[in-house]
């Protein structure tokens, strides 16, 4: 058996054997199942009725506002307005909606205000300035002697309808789905470099401390060592990726089932409104059907294992490196924003640049560059991209990781013998002149 290969399994069987690695292996899905469903069981939960006290002076806007869940309206127009800010002081009423009496609209519009002891959320406000404008709006009608009917009548409701070139008929809302399909596959690939990542610099630190390396590194190749380590700490994190996708698919079926939480479901929908979604979503039903067939799934799914390994490899060799730079975790964090930088901006362009322009500059670009090509590549994919650029991007990636691995190697070499120093940059780059 060759040196990498007992390095490979040496590291491997080291992590999963380790007391932590199994109780968090199996921990961790109870604990995210569990979160998921008090989530599921807090969402049935009904919020507590505020009570708006409407002191409507003009007589207007009383019958306008309707009851829901959340609030209730009571007219209290015949209540002094002292005595109801008496009343909100002393938490009676969530808050009292003030509307004087104003002859001319444009100046009540002004004047209306809303009195309560916390700040009501944004929304709420702009319903209320909604439900206020409308009835404002047919007043001025009614007042230049204007057909409100007629105007109604008058009002034209569109709706675009999405065909293809080619003649076939399409469905709104498909890029988003693509997004979040691309966007799903890239957020997987960055969490598991951070937390893997981690685990890789972490057992070089662990090792430099406790001076096995000085023995380790007698008979074996700086660069052979750090290569078993990120294979052998990936492996280990695929198996605990494994098990934490079978394990927690059981445990949501069976909260799902035996406990009757229902997970995927709004509980805030009325059945009216379920009835009218899914009567929407049935007769598009189809649309959505062919065109999720006619997404590159099986070019998606290869290029996220292989976009997987190779960014995997390329960060891990960057962590391997930094933690042979320094003693301690403590010392590694002027080194990890270098690195957690370009993820982050791969998820930032895949969102804003991806979903607004798929084939535009910014988003080819940045598919491009290996540090940010594994989350934005993938993004990119399910709106359909030339098999070259793929192929090119693969090559740079794995060609950095290479790149990258000879450079770490090079800081490895030099950095698992120096103990009680802080390195800086500045020592680091003389460390790859060695």
């Amino acid at each position: 058996m060759s040196v990498l290969s007992l390095i490979i399994k040496r590291e491997f069987v080291a992590k999963v054997r380790n007391k932590s690695f199994i109780v968090m292996t199996f921990l961790s899905p109870l604990l995210m199942v569990g979160l998921v469903a008090f989530v599921a069981y807090l969402s049935t939960m009904k919020s507590d009725v505020k009570e708006i006290a409407i002191h409507d002076e003009s007589n207007l806007f009383v019958r306008e506002f309707k009851n829901s869940d959340e609030y209730h309206y009571l007219d209290r127009s015949n209540v002094d307005l002292k005595v109801l800010k008496d009343s909100i002081m002393a938490e009676k009423y969530e808050a009292v909606l003030y509307i004087p009496k104003v002859d001319d609209n444009k100046e009540l519009s002004k004047k209306i205000q809303y009195i309560s002891n916390d700040s009501p959320s944004l929304s709420y406000i702009d319903d209320l300035e909604s439900i206020i404008a409308q009835k404002l709006t047919k007043s001025n009608f009614e007042k230049a002697n204007l057909d409100t009917l007629a105007i109604r009548n008058a009002e034209a409701q569109v709706d675009i309808s999405l065909a293809k070139a080619s003649g076939e008929e399409t469905v709104k809302g498909l890029n988003e789905i693509k997004i979040f399909i691309g966007a799903a596959f890239g957020y997987l690939i960055m969490m598991f470099i951070i937390i893997y990542g981690n685990m890789v610099m972490r057992s070089v630190i662990e090792e430099k401390t406790n001076r096995i390396i000085e023995i380790i590194i007698s008979s074996v190749k700086p660069f052979k060592l750090m290569l078993g380590k990120i294979i052998g700490t990936s492996l280990a994190g695929v198996l605990q990726f494994v098990i934490w996708a079978l394990l927690g698919g059981i445990l949501l079926f069976v909260a799902s089932v035996f406990l009757g939480i229902n997970i995927g479901t709004s509980p805030s929908m009325s059945p009216e409104m379920m009835a009218t979604a899914n009567e929407g979503i049935s007769g598009n039903m189809q649309l959505y059907v062919n065109e999720f067939r006619n997404l590159p799934i099986v070019t998606l799914l290869v290029s996220f294992i292989v976009y997987f390994i190779g960014g995997y490899f390329l960060y891990s060799s960057i962590y391997a490196a930094i933690g042979a730079a320094v003693d301690n975790e403590t010392d590694s964090q002027q080194f990890l924003l270098p690195i957690i930088l370009p993820l982050m901006l791969g998820v930032y362009v895949g969102f804003f640049s991806v979903l607004n322009d798929p084939h535009g500059t910014v988003a080819t670009v940045f598919s491009f560059i290996p540090l940010t090509s594994p989350i934005v590549m993938l993004m990119r994919i399910p709106f359909g991209v030339p098999w070259w650029q793929i192929v090119v991007s693969l090559v740079l990636l794995f060609g950095t990781f290479f790149l990258v691995v000879w450079f770490a190697s090079k800081i490895y070499r030099i950095g698992i013998l120096m103990y009680g120093k802080k390195p800086t940059w500045k020592e680091l780059y003389k460390w790859l002149k060695y």
